[in-house]
């Protein structure tokens, strides 16, 4: 049986957006295993993804206050079904990021990332899949707000899918 995940970062409740939309509640509280990559902004956000995730797997980002980096660390490893991730939220100009990321995480299959709002889904030369599920709150530059969906199987990484954020 496959583990459902849920990728989501730079969420910036309550600067741009007062609430989560509840499209993504709902995609938390479908999935096994909830991977948030920073800029939560709020301990309250953390909370709340505490108490409605089955599991939750969180980084700090730049705009997390002292607050936030006391709770959880700069990078975060977990094995999941045999598929090795690796989170962190900002990893740098996107020229060159799939060589310097997998020299800093050579250990990993996977590894989710945020910062940016704008999402990617890529793999380096070696075998090392980089996902940034984008912003569901703060679109910037890009069309939509964005989250991902995948599943983990057997020490596979299946049905990586953005997820537009539909308008209420």
């Amino acid at each position: 049986m496959s583990l459902r995940l849920l990728l989501v970062s730079d969420t910036h409740i309550p600067k741009r957006a007062r609430a989560l939309p509840d499209q993504v509640w709902a995609a938390v509280a479908d999935a096994d295993v909830v991977f948030h990559a920073g800029d939560w902004v709020t301990a309250e956000l953390l909370d709340d993804f505490e108490r409605r995730s089955r599991r939750l797997v969180g980084v700090y980002g730049n705009n997390d206050g002292d607050d936030l980096r006391q709770r959880l660390p700069e990078t975060v490893s977990v094995s999941l079904d045999g598929v090795r991730f690796s989170m962190i939220h900002d990893t740098g100009p996107a020229k060159g990021r799939e060589e310097r990321c997998e020299a800093l995480f050579a250990d990993a299959d996977v590894l989710v990332f945020g910062h940016s709002h704008i999402p990617w889904d890529t793999t380096s030369a070696g075998g090392l899949r980089l996902l940034n599920p984008g912003s569901p709150t703060d679109r910037r530059r890009q069309p939509v707000c964005t989250y991902m969906t995948a599943a983990v199987d057997n020490g596979r990484l299946l049905e990586v899918e953005l997820v537009e954020v539909r308008k209420p």
